[in-house]
């Protein structure tokens, strides 16, 4: 089967600086991947690449066999097929929570309005915020407005989710609540990309761990080898300073 994102001997440079440094890796289709390792280390310069906010100056990324730098790719057309959650939500605050999951359909597949309100309203029963609907995403709470914005990207139907520090602005009280909902996406089978620092959900969730640092991806493990007999010096001295916390 072929990987849906594949990354081959990519590389990226901020000026002098190497931020990627020859990193190889796959993610199946319906496998969870959860990326994790020291500040600093490339884990959400990583995850960026995947939709081209972070443009690569070496190697290849291919998403569903298509190289996503190739100059034929139609970016557009790639971000609605890879549903992207950002640390600060992003929301349009002027509009409701509802017209904000509705948006994209709408304006980008062309479904009709009726149909992307019910829509819209399927998924927000389903982070479970439908009596919500018609608030304005400053009168949410931090946990909610990231429940919404996990809403509007599955409003594409797309076959990845990636997620860069969904939870790392929030609260520690609403951080469970995202949580949750990630949970249960992955046992639905969807094919989720994470970037987090949350460990308990790593081992939980995650089919495959993969652990940055410099750049590199020390180690690639499942969770029950990693948080056991971690492999690489560095991850086990991460996770002996987790422990120490």
């Amino acid at each position: 089967m072929t990987p849906l994102i594949m990354f081959n001997q990519v590389n990226k440079w901020y000026g002098e600086y190497q931020a990627l440094t020859d990193l190889s890796a796959e993610i199946r289709s319906g496998e969870v991947v959860v990326v994790c390792g020291p500040s600093g280390s490339g884990k959400s310069t990583l995850i960026r690449t995947v939709n081209r906010l972070e443009p690569i100056q070496d190697g290849q990324i291919l998403f569903e066999g298509l190289d996503i730098n190739g100059s034929s790719t139609r970016l557009n057309h790639l971000r609605t097929r890879i549903g992207f959650v950002f640390q600060n939500f992003n929301l349009f605050p002027h509009i409701s929570v509802l017209e904000n999951v509705m948006i994209s359909p709408i304006k980008v597949l062309g479904v009709r309005r009726y149909q992307a309100r019910k829509e819209a309203m399927a998924l927000l029963e389903r982070v479970g915020l439908a009596h919500k609907a018609d608030a304005y995403p400053l009168q949410l709470s931090g946990g909610q407005q990231q429940r919404v914005a996990i809403a509007r990207a599955l409003a594409m139907k797309p076959p990845v989710m990636l997620f860069d520090e969904p939870t790392s602005a929030l609260d520690p009280e609403m951080v469970g609540e995202v949580l949750s909902v990630m949970r249960g996406l992955a046992q639905e089978g969807m094919t989720m990309m994470c970037v987090t620092h949350e460990m308990n959900f790593a081992r939980e969730v995650a089919d495959t761990i993969w652990f940055m640092d410099e750049g590199k991806i020390l180690e690639k493990a499942p969770p029950e080898r990693f948080f056991t007999q971690p492999g690489h010096a560095r991850a086990q001295r991460f996770l002996s300073d987790l422990r120490q916390h």
